[in-house]
């Protein structure tokens, strides 16, 4: 019952070592050890009951000649005769006790010494047992006193008699049971372990190999286990374990191509940070417009052209795009988002509007330019959703941007009037590689999570409320900026 198993972790599935001792043959001297204690078990009583039924044999015969000794007139039965009764009883003498008075009806060899007495009257299940196994183990030329129920008005029949041919009989019929139960233990090993391959060790050897193909190459979807219909554990594990496989392999497809646009990033950051620094030298000079829209932009500008070019230089240190831990102060909310609004829907330029209804008491302990960053993803996916599926049916295009209190925390609502989020994808909205738009990459929802999150705040998807825009509705939920004594923000 050789089986094959990996030997080891970093080894590849086909380097395989044989398995002397594996799980089948495991389960099948584990059958065989319970079916010998079961048979062991009622090997005890039964040797114990076949010494006792073979003694009452004798005490049964020995009766029966104590009587013709009885009813033959005293020293009339011939010594020849004697001996021969003797002998059929397979005892050396024969003795039975009256009221007060013992009585030897028959002699044969008398014995020197006795080994050992066994009265049959008050023998208990444990004397029985113990007595059994003393004659199994006795030497040669043991000599037994047998007592039991005597013939008449007899109070006790007792012989002596020798242990030799009780144990020759023991002996013999402990060898036969000895081959019934490997008899037995045979077939019922084979049956056993016909029945545990079939159901247990095939079904199991087939989810190792599926499990070992599948880690040849765990981004091969063709590889992934197909549930079995069984109802038992295994059918179980199938069903856990294409699941497992399934969520690994598109991990893998999103580690995959997070290392493709890492790889793409860093051969584009040093271009795109030069371009970016040319066009903030151009943005330099809007401020000298005399062009009134042109001077209140300018600054918008130059302030959005140094954080893409932070951003990038960022990018370009650390080779990835490692968020830095946040910086927090106070921050006033409402002119955060009215920037951003600005930056992403310029007026005049823009043909989808941002509303902005944030109170200006409302102030956070959050950073600034990572809550810009927030805010600049949610607004550009919004008006990338209108401009792409058109707002519903009797409402025109509009983004919402709500905040009120509501005891210590902000609540902040990002809605639109689109189309909304479709069912099937709420379950992973926030994880990379996500997009619920044609041509979208799925990361500006994932970056605006990772945002929150580490400032201590919370994000979801909720259900538009009755007057609302009809639209997705992204929920950030932060902490009021606690003061401090003397007016200060913690």
């Amino acid at each position: 019952m050789t089986e094959l198993v990996p030997a080891s972790p970093n080894v590849p599935p086909q380097d395989l070592r044989p398995v002397r001792f594996g799980l089948a043959s495991r389960i099948v001297f584990l059958i065989l050890f319970f079916v010998a204690l079961a048979e062991v078990a009622i090997y005890v009583p039964l040797v114990s009951n076949f010494r006792n039924n073979w003694l009452h044999d004798r005490l049964s015969a020995a009766n029966t000649a104590a009587l013709v000794f009885e009813a033959a007139p005293l020293d009339m039965v011939p010594d020849e005769l004697a001996e021969e009764i003797l002998g059929s009883v397979g005892a050396r003498t024969i003795v039975t006790k009256v009221k007060d008075t013992r009585r030897l009806l028959a002699v044969s060899n008398m014995p020197e010494h006795v080994d050992e007495s066994f009265d049959m009257r008050q023998a208990t299940t444990l004397d029985s047992i113990t007595a059994a196994f003393r004659t199994l183990f006795a030497p040669e030329g043991r000599v037994l006193k047998l007592v039991g129920d005597g013939p008449g008005d007899a109070e006790f029949l007792e012989l002596t008699l020798d242990e030799a041919p009780l144990v020759k009989a023991m002996r013999r019929y402990s060898v036969n049971m000895l081959l019934i139960s490997l008899f037995i233990s045979g077939i019922v090993g084979c049956f056993g372990f016909i029945a545990l391959h079939w159901m247990v060790l095939r079904p199991v050897r087939h989810l190792t190999s599926t499990i070992m193909d599948f880690g040849a190459a765990p981004e091969d979807e063709t590889r992934i286990v197909e549930p079995s219909q069984r109802g038992d554990e295994i059918g179980v594990a199938e069903s856990a374990l294409a699941t497992m496989q399934n969520a690994l392999v598109r991990e893998l497809k999103e580690k995959k191509n997070l290392a493709a646009l890492g790889l793409a990033v860093a051969k584009i950051n040093h271009d795109l940070r030069n371009m970016l620094a040319s066009a903030q030298l151009l943005s330099d000079r809007l401020a000298d417009s005399p062009d009134p829209l042109a001077r209140r932009l300018a600054p918008k500008l130059i302030a959005t052209l140094d954080r893409a070019i932070a951003f990038c230089q960022s990018t370009l240190t650390y080779g990835r795009a490692v968020e830095r831990p946040p910086k927090f102060s106070r921050l006033q909310l409402r002119s955060l988002v009215v920037d951003v609004a600005d930056s992403v829907a310029p007026p005049g330029a823009s043909r989808i509007p941002i509303e902005v209804i944030v109170p200006d008491e409302i102030e956070l302990r959050a950073d600034p330019e990572q809550f810009y960053r927030i805010f600049l993803n949610l607004l550009r996916n919004a008006i990338d959703a209108l401009e792409s599926a058109g707002s519903q049916p009797g409402r025109a295009p509009l983004v919402r941007i709500r905040a009120m209190r509501d005891g210590t925390r902000v609540v902040i609502d990002v809605e639109d009037s689109g189309p909304g989020v479709p069912e099937m994808r709420r379950a992973r909205l926030f994880g990379a590689f996500q997009s619920t738009r044609p041509g979208g990459n799925g990361l500006g929802l994932a970056i605006a999570a990772d945002l929150v999150r580490s400032q201590g705040g919370e994000i979801s998807l909720v259900d538009s409320a009755e007057g609302g825009l009809g639209g997705a509705v992204f929920r950030i939920t932060m902490p009021l900026a606690r003061l401090r004594k003397r007016g200060r923000a913690a």
